[in-house]
């Protein structure tokens, strides 16, 4: 039996920075992780990886990853989608240093 479908968000990382990044409904790419595109069936992940992987010289390595709502906000279901989330776990430059949840 199919494992049944539960929203996905499309993340992958700069290609210049290497930052964790998150498709949006513009089909640009955010650094933050609330404002990804929630895809909540089989075709819109299809089309919207599909969408992500056409951009070569933007970003690297598209994937699906599972996310559950929290108050209409992504939240990772798999720990190393809540590690990219969360940003690099070095906490002393970059856009960490000012982490609030630290």
């Amino acid at each position: 039996m199919a494992k049944p479908f539960s929203p996905q968000v499309v993340t992958a990382n700069d290609l210049l920075d290497g930052d964790a990044v998150w498709l949006t409904a513009a089909g640009s790419w955010a650094l933050d992780a609330n404002q990804a595109l929630v895809l909540n069936t089989p075709e819109d992940a299809a089309r919207a990886l599909a969408a992500a992987t056409a951009q070569p010289g933007t970003v690297v390595g598209p994937y699906l990853a599972d996310v559950s709502l929290e108050a209409g906000r992504p939240v990772a279901t798999h720990t190393r989608e809540a590690l990219r989330m969360r940003g690099p776990s070095n906490y002393f430059h970059g856009k960490q240093e000012t982490a609030q949840n630290v």
